[in-house]
């Protein structure tokens, strides 16, 4: 761990105890208030002298809350001389996901160094998309690529998920490495930060996808992008934004597959919404209500499924389930494909989904917004939550099925 590994941790901790403060202030103002204006002018004196104890007692909290972790953080940070990148460790980095899906915009904002920049991965590690890093990575690159972008507070080893016990799997291994030996395909892995805009991610993934197949060792025919969750929506912003811009790395995409990607939405993140809303009305739990829309702009996003900067850019975030998205269309000549899935049989699958998108968002298929999918490119499955998409065999043999036809 490096020392501004240490401090940006500091910078946190010292974030999460104001955040605390404040909500825990926020409440006890309110209800406060609340019995002081019910019991009147009598109440006056009392009030005052509350009010001054209050403000002392969270003052020094907040004094305390940030010089607290400061101090350890810089003590510890002087006695490290490891000069490895803490998101080099699968437990760290896993962490460092969580926490970038969940505050990430606002980690980058401050410049923290914990927060996550878009980067392709080997072994955990960041590939710079030069031609000599590119070479040393992948020293047995092919012409065809699939790239493999994870979803909400994830890293890119949620791809090498083992199959849920008791499903049927003669080869468990990872999607990339079996269509690497049947297909002839290099697996490129990528990690990004989670927390920020979808459509930020879209440029994002744009740009690195560019660099990367200028510097790739070989020329570049096909490339299959594969997207889990909200993955699959940044591969669709990508898509978008690089075509816009007339990328070379365009004209080569064959194939899109979107693995339970909430198109339409997450539910989840429509009733966190709700449920602020609801919150601010009453002033003794306006600072719940704070809380909670201190969530990511990646979280907000989901809400219905924003891929574009027109979505979000004019909009209040956390106004009352509002649907603003614009359609992102396909890539010409490109084939997009989803898979949806639901936890139980109908109709209970049908309203609850994997846990967390429901397959009518996953399919794409809403009454007011219908996302152009042709009705033989997807699958429907049941029996599976969200994140057995990342590994079961039924799902491979579709991949390998839809990939294939770019690999002839």
């Amino acid at each position: 761990m490096r020392a501004t590994e240490i401090r940006a941790l500091g910078e946190v901790a010292a974030e999460g105890v104001t955040v605390l403060r404040d909500v825990v202030r926020g409440m006890h103002t309110g209800i406060a208030s609340r019995v002081f204006t019910s019991v009147g002018p009598a109440a006056r004196p009392v009030e005052v002298i509350h009010d001054a104890i209050a403000h002392t007692v969270y003052s020094a909290v907040g004094t305390a809350g940030q010089r607290l972790p400061e101090a350890v953080t810089a003590v510890a940070a002087a006695r490290v001389h490891d000069d490895t990148p803490i998101d080099q460790t699968p437990a760290a980095a896993e962490a460092i996901a969580a926490l970038n899906g969940i505050y990430g915009d606002e980690l980058a904002a401050r410049g923290n160094a914990l927060a996550t920049t878009m980067a392709v991965r080997v072994d955990g590690r960041r590939v710079d998309p030069t031609p000599s890093a590119v070479a040393e990575a992948f020293p047995d690159a092919t012409n065809r690529i699939v790239v493999f972008v994870h979803g909400l507070c994830q890293t890119e080893t949620s791809w090498r998920r083992p199959p849920r016990p008791g499903v049927d799997a003669p080869d468990p291994r990872p999607y990339g490495a079996r269509l690497r030996d049947d297909l002839g395909f290099t697996p490129v892995d990528v990690r990004y930060n989670t927390g920020l805009h979808i459509s930020s991610n879209g440029h994002g993934l744009d740009e690195l996808l560019t660099a990367l197949t200028e510097a790739w060792p070989v020329p570049v025919s096909d490339i299959a992008l594969v997207g889990h969750s909200m993955g699959g929506l940044v591969v669709r912003s990508a898509c978008h934004y690089g075509d816009e811009a007339g990328r070379p790395w365009v004209g080569k995409v064959r194939q899109v597959v979107c693995l339970g990607s909430p198109h339409l939405g997450a539910d989840l993140e429509k009733g966190v919404n709700a449920a602020s809303w609801a919150l601010s009305r009453l002033r003794e739990t306006r600072a719940l209500a704070e809380f909670l829309n201190l969530r990511s702009d990646g979280i907000k996003d989901l809400r219905f499924g924003a891929c574009l900067d027109e979505d979000w850019g004019e909009a209040d975030p956390d106004e009352f389930l509002r649907d603003r998205c614009a359609e992102v269309p396909f890539l010409t000549g490109v084939s997009y494909h989803f898979v949806a899935t639901s936890a139980a049989p109908r109709p209970v699958g049908m309203m609850l989904g994997d846990h967390l998108v429901r397959p009518s968002s996953a399919a794409g298929r809403g009454r007011r917004r219908r996302i152009p999918f042709e009705a033989d490119n997807g699958l429907v499955m049941t029996g599976l939550h969200h994140f057995d998409l990342l590994n079961h065999p039924d799902i491979y043999d579709r991949l390998v099925h839809w990939l294939a036809v770019s690999a002839t």
